[in-house]
C-alpha cells in the first residue's frame, strides 16, 4: 500500500460521504445542529480515520484507526434508521444502506488482515 488514496474503502467512503451531504441537505433546518451534523461528522470520521491510520507508523496504529472508522460507520447506521424513524429519509433508500454495509465489510477484512501481521 502507498498511501490511503490507494484503497479502494477509502475511496468508497469518500463517494458516502458526499451522499450523505447531499442527502442531509434535504432534512428540516432545525436539524442542522442536531442529526444532519452528527451524521455528516459520522460520515467524515469514516475516510479521515482510514487516512490518519494509513500515515502512521504501525500496522498497529493503522489497526486502531481503522477500528474507529468502522465505529463510526456503526454510528451512520444508526443516524440513518433515526432519520428513517423521523420520516426525513425514504425507508426505501436501500442503496445507501447496502454501500454502508459495503465499507463494513471492507473494514473488517482489512483489520483482519493486518491483525495478522501484527
Amino acid at each position: 500500500m502507498n498511501t490511503h488514496r490507494d484503497l479502494m474503502v477509502w475511496k468508497k467512503s469518500i463517494d458516502f460521504v458526499t451522499k450523505i451531504y447531499k442527502l442531509t441537505e434535504r432534512f428540516p433546518k432545525t436539524e442542522m445542529y442536531g442529526l444532519t451534523s452528527q451524521l455528516r461528522r459520522a460520515a467524515v470520521s469514516i475516510p479521515s480515520n482510514i487516512a490518519e491510520g494509513s500515515a502512521r507508523d504501525s500496522d498497529k496504529e493503522l489497526a486502531r484507526f481503522l477500528n474507529i472508522s468502522r465505529a463510526s460507520a456503526a454510528e451512520v447506521e444508526t443516524q440513518l434508521i433515526i432519520s428513517e424513524n423521523l420520516g426525513y429519509l425514504e425507508t426505501t433508500n436501500n442503496k445507501l444502506k447496502e454501500e454502508l454495509i459495503e465499507i463494513l465489510k471492507m473494514l473488517t477484512a482489512l483489520i483482519n488482515k493486518i491483525k495478522q501481521r501484527i
